[in-house]
């Protein structure tokens, strides 16, 4: 009888490793302005939240720059926040941030 286990041979695919260069290569400039699009229910205190996250980040960064737009049902709101982007760290700790937050759906 066959299984399901035994019906596919297992095939063992190479190990792939790649320079650490090509690892840590970015394919952004730092520094360099850096949009971050932040999306969340449309609830009173989301941008004052979401300013304060990136202020940890980018000190300079200034709420006046956020973009907002609603949702077609205004269910939901996103903010792009444009950063001053000084390198891959940065962002990644601040995308970390920011989706962590019990405030943010989704960040992009």
């Amino acid at each position: 009888m066959t299984t399901p286990e035994n019906k596919f041979p297992k095939i063992k695919l190479p190990e792939i490793k790649l320079p650490e260069q090509e690892l840590t290569a970015s394919l952004i400039e730092y520094p360099c302005a850096f949009p971050i699009k932040v999306f969340g229910l449309s609830q009173q205190g989301f941008l004052q939240a979401v300013t304060e996250v990136v202020l940890q980040y980018d000190p300079g960064f200034t709420a006046a720059s956020i973009e907002m737009r609603n949702s077609k049902t205004a269910k939901y709101v996103s903010l792009t926040c444009t950063v001053n982007a000084t390198s891959r760290v940065q962002l990644d700790a601040l995308y970390q941030a920011l989706y962590d937050h019990p405030l943010v759906v989704k960040v992009l």
